[in-house]
């Protein structure tokens, strides 16, 4: 039995997660330090950064997002791709984690001392890849209720834009705005008819 992608990379965020809780060295080697990555060549911190984690808040709720979006995006890969389902969730993935680190590289690559950590911008980029190809479908996550996807994702676009305008509560909208953004590219340039048809691929799925 094939395991899916989604979970594979749910469990190996939580136990690398866990275990850098526990291992401050290994928390260091993996988070996301854009001068590391400039003057070191330390290219593997632009994704390795999406399996470790603040806190166990930071994770649950991280984990807790992936789930709800995750298993339903990489079921529906294949309905917009010939690529193999798996495989184009891992690219949506991993790719969405890479980009979200681009504002922190162009920002921060001479400062020694910015460090993020988490798979927001992953994370990000699942959620939207769902929105776009499900745009009328209900989303009611934390203390949101019930509003269609497409609100949802505008919404979160324009707080996150303007969150990344403040400074102060340590945490890296542009990441989330960005992994955000690298979902929404991905899904259209994988299927460019969900740009010109809004909700083809509900109608097809009759839903």
């Amino acid at each position: 039995m094939e395991i899916p992608v989604n979970l594979s990379l749910l469990v190996i965020t939580v136990l690398v997660s866990f275990a850098a809780f526990q291992d401050r060295a290994l928390q260091d080697r993996l988070l996301f330090q854009p001068y590391a990555v400039q003057h070191r060549g330390q290219w593997y911190r632009m994704i390795t950064h999406a399996f470790v984690h603040a806190d166990t808040m930071h994770l649950v709720v991280n984990m807790f997002v992936l789930w709800s979006f995750g298993s339903s995006v990489e079921r529906l890969m294949p309905l917009i791709t010939p690529m193999q389902g798996g495989l184009a969730y891992a690219i949506l993935y991993l790719g969405g984690a890479v980009f979200a680190t681009l504002p922190g590289m162009a920002k921060h690559r001479d400062d020694p001392n910015y460090r993020s950590v988490g798979a927001s911008g992953a994370v990000s980029a699942v959620v939207f890849a769902q929105i776009i190809m499900l745009p009328t479908q209900r989303i009611t996550l934390f203390f949101i209720q019930d509003l269609p996807a497409w609100l949802f994702g505008g919404l979160y676009l324009v707080y996150s834009y303007m969150m990344d305008k403040r400074a102060g509560d340590n945490v890296a909208h542009d990441a989330h705005f960005y992994g955000a953004v690298f979902g929404v590219l991905f899904t259209f340039a994988l299927r460019p008819k969900l740009l010109l048809d809004f909700g083809v691929l509900e109608r097809t799925l009759g839903i």
